[in-house]
């Protein structure tokens, strides 16, 4: 009885065999796909694209073979295919041939792009079909689709002397730039793509006017999270100890790990360090704004979503007037105040001269995003809050002379937090931070 179950069962498994290889060229039978058009995102001629993938299907009762698999535009466009494995080689027109997709099986394709210069400062759009030819003579395509961007690229640059960069067309910066002692660098009207890992480190002079800085990345990490929106793509600018003239203006600086961080360095009274006005720092995965020991004046500006505190003064002297400071990192809880003020750093003073802060929109989730931290030294630790919405508990003690016409803000008012704002768009991390009309935070802030 076992031998006749035996051999059933190896009959069985002979005739399942003898199925999956049936091929069929009948003129009926048809793939199915996943998609039929690939859109993949803008990416910067002569840079290769992220890869994009889609299943190719037999849902028919028979095998099916492939002619061939081929590009209908051969090598004219930059598109780069492999079919299940098997690379659509240029040399060979752009194609492969004999694939087999068995009854109910499926393959995967791959498609990447690095495209030429299209001589054109817009994204232009590039396209093709890759064309599946069946054995019976069936044609079917995918189309795919890309948008390619010119781009000047800046290698490891070292600033000599006095140096001006402004750009109409996009600038990708690999490696990073270095502005040594003694020397300047002013970036004029232009937007810049950092690659990861690069960054500005400033020894000597920088001065930004109507710039966006950013990192590289063009294509998405979800279908509905581009990874501009996406914190920690770029190093972000460092100012040394020797950098002693900073001045930003109309200038957004998104998506870094620290977006500004200034070392600290001899306090002169009478020099502005670091200058900023009409700025944005957005979304960083570090500090937005570090400064120590340094006299800094900023006025108008937006510090916003930050891993560690959005602002921190570390001793020195700062001035900062109507800034919208709003701390709701989407990325952890974990996260930083929204302005923090110390004078201290590890276990050295750091005299906190003055902090002066004047019509400040300063909230974010907690109920408290404003901290003061101070060792028991006789360090000074001199600090004024003057006609600002500040979300912290209420000062009563003798500190309260430090705040003047202050508006406190807990989470049980009307509106609060976020309800300030336009946009907190927390799903698709969309944030405008202009006044919403029912923000009791009129007249404060960088957009009032």
């Amino acid at each position: 009885m076992k031998r006749i179950f035996y051999f059933l069962m190896i009959l069985a498994l002979l005739v399942a065999c003898t199925d999956d290889d049936n091929f069929s060229s009948a003129g009926g039978l048809r793939l199915t796909f996943s998609t039929d058009t690939v859109k993949m995102d803008t990416v910067f001629s002569k840079t290769p694209s992220a890869t994009y993938t889609f299943w190719v299907h037999n849902d028919n009762d028979d095998g099916i073979r492939l002619e061939s698999v081929r590009l209908a535009k051969k090598n004219q466009t930059g598109f780069r295919v492999n079919v299940d494995g098997s690379y659509l080689d240029n040399a060979l027109g752009s194609q492969v041939s004999d694939l087999e997709v068995r009854r109910g099986d499926s393959i995967l394709v791959f498609v990447e792009i690095t495209s030429t210069e299209q001589a054109q400062p817009e994204p232009k759009l590039i396209e093709d079909d890759l064309v599946f030819r069946l054995e019976s003579g069936v044609e079917q395509k995918v189309n795919l689709r890309a948008w390619s961007w010119d781009a000047q690229k800046i290698y490891d640059l070292v600033v000599e002397g006095e140096q001006t960069i402004e750009s109409a067309t996009p600038l990708v910066v690999y490696g990073g730039i270095t502005v040594p002692e003694g020397r300047r660098l002013n970036l004029r009207n232009s937007t810049l793509y950092f690659h990861d890992g690069a960054g500005i480190e400033c020894y000597g002079d920088l001065i930004i006017e109507n710039c966006v800085l950013r990192g590289d990345r063009l294509d998405r990490m979800f279908d509905y999270l581009p990874y501009d929106r996406v914190s920690g793509q770029w190093k972000g600018i460092h100012l040394y100890q020797s950098a002693m003239t900073a001045r930003l203006s109309n200038t957004e600086i998104r998506n870094a790990e620290n977006a500004l961080v200034l070392d600290s360095a001899a306090i002169d009274e009478e020099h502005i360090r670091l200058g900023m006005g009409n700025c944005i720092i957005h979304n960083a995965e570090g500090y937005g704004l570090k400064t120590v020991n340094s006299n800094i004046y900023i006025a108008n500006c937006q510090f916003t979503n930050t891993l560690d505190d959005c602002v921190l003064i570390v001793g020195g002297i700062a001035d900062i007037n109507y800034c919208t400071i709003a701390q709701f990192y989407p990325f952890s809880a974990d996260r930083g105040a929204a302005l923090r003020f110390v004078n201290y750093e590890g276990d050295t003073d750091i005299p906190l001269l003055k902090l002066r802060c004047e019509g400040l929109l300063l909230t974010g989730y907690e109920s408290d995003v404003l901290m003061g931290n101070v060792r028991d030294t006789i360090a000074a630790f001199e600090y004024q809050f003057i006609n600002s919405l500040l979300r912290t508990p209420k000062v009563d003690t003798g500190d309260s002379v430090r705040f003047v016409d202050v508006r406190w803000e807990t989470p049980k008012d009307s509106i609060q937090g976020k309800q300030h704002f336009k946009v907190i768009d927390e799903e698709n991390l969309i944030y405008d931070f202009h006044l919403d009309s029912l923000s009791t935070a009129q007249g404060l802030g960088c957009y009032r």
